[in-house]
């Protein structure tokens, strides 16, 4: 659990780090958070997305809207029935 918090922090440097070089001073103007925001939701679907890449399976609508959309939204997946 600390090894989270450690990560967090150590991002949030980062984004520091990223505002200063661009002359942003915090807190950012609320368009430039809510972009770099969504940004992170994205990315990080990203991954799972690699991974079924990988593994040869694919990456239908249907998989996207069930993993990855609430991940992003934050609203609960649906009920799966357009699922293979």
């Amino acid at each position: 659990m600390l090894k989270s918090y450690v990560i967090s922090l150590a991002v949030g440097l980062l984004a520091g780090v990223i505002y200063g070089a661009m002359q942003v001073h915090s807190p950012a103007p609320p368009v430039i958070a809510l972009l770099g925001l969504f940004g992170m939701l994205v990315g990080e679907q990203l991954i799972p997305i690699g991974r079924r890449l990988l593994r040869r399976e694919p990456v239908t609508l249907a998989w996207f809207r069930h993993e990855c959309v609430p991940k992003i939204s934050g609203t609960p997946p649906p009920d799966g029935k357009d699922l293979p």
